[in-house]
């Protein structure tokens, strides 16, 4: 494949007409001519044939997939291309991903049914596990799954992991046409990808374009992000479909897109292959995602920053609080050191860091590189399993994180441990949150005039806001106001 790669780029230098000086070249050109548009038209004949060989290899284990809303009756699709007499382009091939975040036209309601989820998924086993997006499947009464010959199925959700966005589902059968993952960790920008998928309910559709970028987060997607970027066309309905390399292997997850108008621009994102095997193994085998856990609350390292901690450059991230009884507690850490490398590599970015610990095992070590008062010092942590949420907040979609007001919570704002709420953990910079004045620390008391005193009593109330503005009051000490949230679209 390296040797096919060569080929190609040979090609566009020979296209481009730089092998050679004009003075020198032309009459070696002209004698030769004919050799080189029959060189050309065999290297043209081979990357083509190579796309369709993927197409051909790959497509059959991609699938259609159609998620009903609970307690609902599937409604009968139209054929593909017909447009029923309640359809615009966008409710019909409905993803409700796209809609959230690249801002759809408003559904219109179908009578008598609410509309099904469509998107892609493909199969890694040959007796029916299915990988796809946790929003394809989220909140689900029954999954359709059509296979690339025709044959419908009933799938049974396996496991779901909203926070990278990952879901596993299952049809009963056997000898199915299955993909198998590459390694995302050797790719290149400028490598080849395709991706496959059902845009628009348009089965099978397959595009080909390059690694745009590696390494994209903060895109509000998911809570871990690690985006691979292609230009590849990937189109509401690709939601959950493969991105494959050049061998045919799944380098990535097709997830989301840019876009003011929820079409292709040429930027879409896919979880990387590296963060979704695993992901997808503890799904299988566990039903649910184990994480690992240092207990640290971190900071990005900015210029300034840099310069306060005597860093020698702009790396690393500061510890800005450590959970009591926590491995990083028991290892010592402590406030404001700067985490600068773990096993051996830098710490590049926060988002990396946090992805890479989230990844490592319960009861395995890791080895901490930190500087403390200018100094360098290692210090091994014996990493934990992360304690599970009491819940996960609808306010994400704003850049707010919560949880369940705690007595250590409590006691940090000096009342009473017996008092019940919903505390601010994190507010995520650059997002409306922020912009509003929303900080860590301050409790949320009532969401949409109605009071909240838990994370779930919250969700509930923002359960049907779907887009429309969120009134929060909020208090800091003893000073309580108002402020009106907008979802990122």
């Amino acid at each position: 494949m390296r040797t096919k790669q060569f080929r190609v780029l040979l090609f566009i230098i020979t296209c481009l007409g730089v092998v050679g000086s004009p003075a020198s070249g032309y009459s070696l050109v002209k004698k030769e001519s004919r050799a080189s548009e029959l060189s050309q038209d065999v290297l043209l004949k081979e990357i083509s044939g190579g796309f369709s060989k993927i197409a051909a290899m790959a497509t059959p284990a991609v699938v259609y997939i159609e998620s009903f809303p609970k307690n609902d009756t599937p409604v009968i699709t139209p054929t593909p291309g017909r447009r029923g007499p309640y359809e615009n382009p966008f409710d019909y091939f409905n993803d409700e991903f796209f809609n959230r975040f690249f801002g759809l036209p408003p559904h219109r309601e179908r009578p008598q049914s609410k509309e099904a989820v469509r998107g892609t998924g493909f199969i890694v086993s040959e007796d029916g596990y299915i990988v796809t997006n946790n929003h394809v499947v989220e909140n689900t009464g029954k999954i359709h799954v059509t296979l690339h010959d025709g044959q419908k199925y009933t799938a049974t959700v396996i496991g779901l992991d909203p926070k990278t966005d990952l879901a596993v589902i299952k049809i009963k059968a056997e000898k199915l046409p299955h993909l198998s993952f590459g390694n995302s960790d050797n790719l290149q920008v400028g490598d080849w990808a395709i991706a496959i998928g059902n845009p628009f309910g348009l089965q099978a559709t397959v595009t080909v374009g390059v690694i745009s970028a590696k390494g994209r987060n903060q895109l509000h997607i998911a809570d871990f992000e690690d985006f691979i970027q292609t230009d590849a066309a990937i189109n509401p309905g690709n939601s959950g479909g493969p991105l494959l390399n050049i061998d045919g292997q799944v380098i990535g997850v097709n997830t989301a897109i840019v876009s003011g108008s929820g079409g292709y621009i040429g930027i879409g994102f896919a979880i990387p292959s590296l963060m979704a095997n695993r992901i997808i193994d503890q799904l299988i085998h566990e039903g649910q995602v184990t994480r690992g856990f240092l207990g640290v609350t971190l900071q990005p390292i900015d210029a300034e920053l840099a310069a306060c901690y005597k860093l020698n450059k702009i790396y690393g991230a500061l510890i800005t609080d450590v959970v009591k009884g926590s491995p990083a507690d028991k290892a010592g850490l402590k406030q404001e050191d700067v985490i600068v490398a773990y096993n051996g590599k830098e710490v590049d970015s926060l988002s990396t860091f946090r992805n890479a610990i989230s990844l490592m095992s319960p009861n395995s070590r890791v080895v901490l590189k930190i500087v403390r008062e200018g100094k360098f010092l290692e210090v091994p942590v014996m990493i934990a399993q992360a304690p599970k949420e009491e819940g996960v907040s609808s306010l994400q979609r704003v850049g707010i994180r919560v949880q369940n007001l705690t007595a250590e919570h409590a006691k940090k704002l000096g009342i009473s441990p017996e008092t019940k709420g919903v505390i601010i953990v994190s507010v995520e910079p650059g997002s409306t949150a922020a912009a509003s004045g929303i900080a860590p620390g301050q409790l949320i008391l009532a969401v949409n005039r109605q009071r909240v005193s838990s994370v779930d009593e919250l969700n509930a109330v923002l359960k049907d806001s779907g887009n429309d503005s969120i009134l929060l009051m909020v208090s800091q000490g003893e000073v309580i106001r108002f402020v009106a949230l907008k979802p990122e679209e």
